[in-house]
């Protein structure tokens, strides 16, 4: 792509086969202005087949137009150009002025987005970006007079550009880029003085001079308050299907694509829950996880799919393995897959407050026998085993089908941990 002062040319675009022409919401307007207004559906659909077999050259886009050369289905080459009315001045002025006001409109726009915010604020200013009903004017040399294939192709093309940079569609309606940034720029610092200067006088003197940094510092109140965080959402979003109908291109594998996305959003919407929750501040930063712990957490966002077996194999586990592995991580992550697959030596320190625990946990009549290894204790004659964390607090396991499964997740009390690993305490005896 190359840029001169009110023309930008992009090198003509690779074949695209099996995708939509637009991703965008504001690629897909410019493309449903095309469709709605076209007379001949033939036309449209045999532009929708140049496009999409890369006969669209190099576009060149200025103010008011946008030109290229399509090279047809019998070889021979046409010049296209679509026409688009360039924005007055004054509705230049009314659309920089609003978006100025906004810092979020304009940070936006140097992330290469168009929110349809943006455009709607834009609409109630007066001012209309996208094109509407009508107003995408075709003209080429193959004599048609309406939209043709091959400015139908153009304008398909041109969808897939704007989605790459919506500074296009601004270009085209009569502004560069840097026109726009300049003049942005310009309003903010002019807005932003006769702000400070209202609230805070002392810090802008008319003449030019020096602020003494501290004094710039106290005056914190010159920035607005932030807004309220806005609620949680109900449940993790779902990030769109794979499933486009055409084969996947060599060594992508769109189940785990979709697998990775899904448990992606899922572990985003934990770590969100967990930001804005009362006393994040006081937590401690997670861990960097293991290979195998994180295959294990993945394995946890969606137990019933074949990727799990996947991520079992990967992990070294057998499905039995991953299934424990899976249930523990739900109790509890990786402190509880670390309870689950490793036995440690319980320090001095820590068995005294153990034992102790232990102890008082029950009457002495009623405490059941308890059999000592590193840091489980087994009910002697019963399913039942108690698993004594790093952090000192206890876990509850049950034997099922000959193997130590987690049955809930841990607690200070050893004797709240031992009821729920029996499920009904008054059903077991003292001795287990």
């Amino acid at each position: 792509m190359t840029e001169g002062d009110k023309e930008r040319t992009f090198a003509a675009l690779p074949p695209s086969r099996g995708r939509a022409f637009a991703s965008t919401w504001w690629g897909r307007a410019w493309v449903k202005a095309l469709e709605d207004a076209a007379l001949d559906s033939g036309q449209l659909k045999a532009g929708r087949g140049l496009a999409r077999a890369g006969a669209v050259g190099s576009v060149s886009v200025r103010p008011g137009r946008i030109t290229a050369v399509v090279r047809d289905r019998d070889r021979t080459t046409h010049r296209a150009d679509v026409l688009v009315q360039e924005l007055a001045d004054e509705r230049w002025d009314r659309f920089l002025d609003m978006t100025a006001e906004r810092a979020g409109h304009v940070a936006a726009l140097l992330d290469r987005d168009m929110p349809a915010h943006l455009v709607e604020d834009a609409a109630d200013a007066g001012v209309e970006l996208l094109p509407g009903l009508g107003d995408l004017e075709a003209a080429c040399d193959c004599g048609a007079w309406d939209h043709c294939a091959h400015t139908s192709a153009l304008c398909y093309q041109m969808a897939r550009l704007l989605d790459l940079d919506p500074f296009t569609l601004l270009l085209l309606r009569g502004r560069t880029e840097r026109t726009l940034l300049e003049e942005l720029q310009r309003r903010g610092s002019t807005a932003g003085e006769t702000n400070a200067r209202d609230r805070h006088p002392q810090l802008v003197p008319d003449s030019a001079q020096d602020v003494a940094a501290a004094e710039a510092y106290a005056a914190g109140d010159m920035l607005p308050p932030l807004p309220a965080l806005p609620a949680l959402p109900e449940e993790p979003g779902r990030p769109p299907s794979l499933d486009t109908g055409a084969a996947p291109a060599a060594g992508v594998d769109p189940p785990a694509l979709e697998f990775l996305a899904m448990a992606t959003a899922v572990e985003a919407y934990r770590l969100l829950g967990r930001a804005v929750g009362p006393g994040h501040g006081s937590h401690p930063p997670e861990g960097e996880l293991t290979l195998e712990q994180d295959a294990v957490r993945l394995a946890a966002a969606h137990p019933d799919t074949p990727i799990s077996e996947r991520l079992a194999r990967g992990s070294g586990r057998d499905g039995r393995g991953m299934t424990l592995a899976v249930r523990a991580w739900q109790f509890g992550g990786a402190v509880a897959l670390s309870v689950l697959e490793d036995e440690w030596i319980v320090g001095a320190e820590a068995l005294a407050r153990a034992r102790a625990a232990l102890a008082s946990a029950w009457d002495e009549d009623k405490r059941p026998s308890l059999i000592a290894s590193g840091n489980r204790w087994t009910v002697a004659g019963a399913p039942v085993q108690l698993r004594l964390g790093h952090d000192g607090r206890w876990w509850p396991y049950r034997e099922v089908r000959g193997c130590w499964t987690p049955v809930g997740q841990a607690v200070g009390d050893p004797a709240t941990a031992f009821a729920t690993a029996v499920g009904d305490p008054r059903g077991v005896s003292a001795d287990g």
